[in-house]
């Protein structure tokens, strides 16, 4: 028998865009196109987050990464963030943007604890191990801390965002998915710990992306001090979920932008 999945509690669709400008488009346009230009962006951002949708939408100017900006979109369903991500694309602003890479994912919280108890108290798989397991999950759900991992929403004040993808290991003798489910448990507990020390200093959003993207998991990072992002991805490269068993893809970072600032992205010297 294969190693047990750990169960996971989903929320809002999310969407992650960079996004690079057309210089030489730009540059070529009359100054009134531009004006045109900066008035849409601003307007096309601010409505993006003002649809009525459940969910929000922001955009990051990105340093360094070979993009310009990042939007970032959380919506309650997929159709909700295809509808988003469509008005962005044909908007007066899309034309002048270049698409250099996504990420589709949705918020998940994996309940690697209550798989690992259940297995302990049932045999896999069975109807009593699936109530203890679904019981399990319905009280975490109904928990302040979960929601606020499955819709969350940005506190105030943390404008830098550090973005990157990242898998498990699948390579022999490294092989996370082989693992034991209570080992996995262990490391992911400790994993935890070490990132709740930065509790208020660091707000972190996980997106699942098992069978929507390329990579498993996407993690958003917010703070108001970028070092804080050092800080915490070294502290949590030497944990053994990270150190022994993580992969991890490229790093976005960026400053958050209000919708005159994404506007003013425009402005030509």
């Amino acid at each position: 028998m294969s190693e047990l999945a750990p169960a996971t509690l989903e929320g809002w669709y999310a969407l992650h865009q960079m996004m690079a400008i057309d210089w030489p488009a730009v540059r070529s346009m009359s100054a009134v196109d531009r004006a045109t230009l900066r008035s849409a962006a601003a307007a096309t951002l601010a409505g993006m987050d003002a649809s009525g949708e459940e969910g929000w939408s922001g955009a990051y100017q990105l340093v360094g990464g070979g993009a310009d900006v990042m939007f970032v979109h959380f919506r309650q369903t997929l159709d909700d963030l295809a509808r988003v991500d469509m008005r962005l694309r044909r908007s007066r602003v899309g034309a002048a943007l270049r698409l250099d890479y996504d990420y589709l994912s949705v918020t998940e919280a994996g309940l690697y604890h209550a798989t690992a108890e259940a297995a302990a108290q049932a045999k896999p798989l069975s109807k009593e191990y699936e109530q203890l397991l679904d019981e399990a999950a319905a009280a975490e759900r109904a928990s302040a801390h979960i929601q606020t991992r499955l819709f969350p929403r940005v506190p105030e004040g943390m404008r830098y965002i550090s973005f990157y993808p990242m898998s498990k290991r699948r390579v022999h003798p490294d092989n996370w998915y082989s693992l034991p489910v209570a080992d996995r448990n262990r490391m992911m507990r400790e994993h935890g710990l070490t990132g709740r020390r930065y509790a208020g200093r660091v707000f972190q959003i996980i997106t699942g992306s098992v069978g929507l993207d390329d990579w498993e998991w996407g993690v958003t990072l917010f703070t108001k001090d970028p070092l804080e992002f050092k800080r915490i991805v070294t502290e949590m490269r030497y944990d053994e979920a990270s150190a022994k068993y993580g992969e991890f893809g490229e790093f976005y970072t960026g400053v958050q932008l209000s919708a005159a600032e994404l506007g003013a992205l425009f402005d030509i010297d």
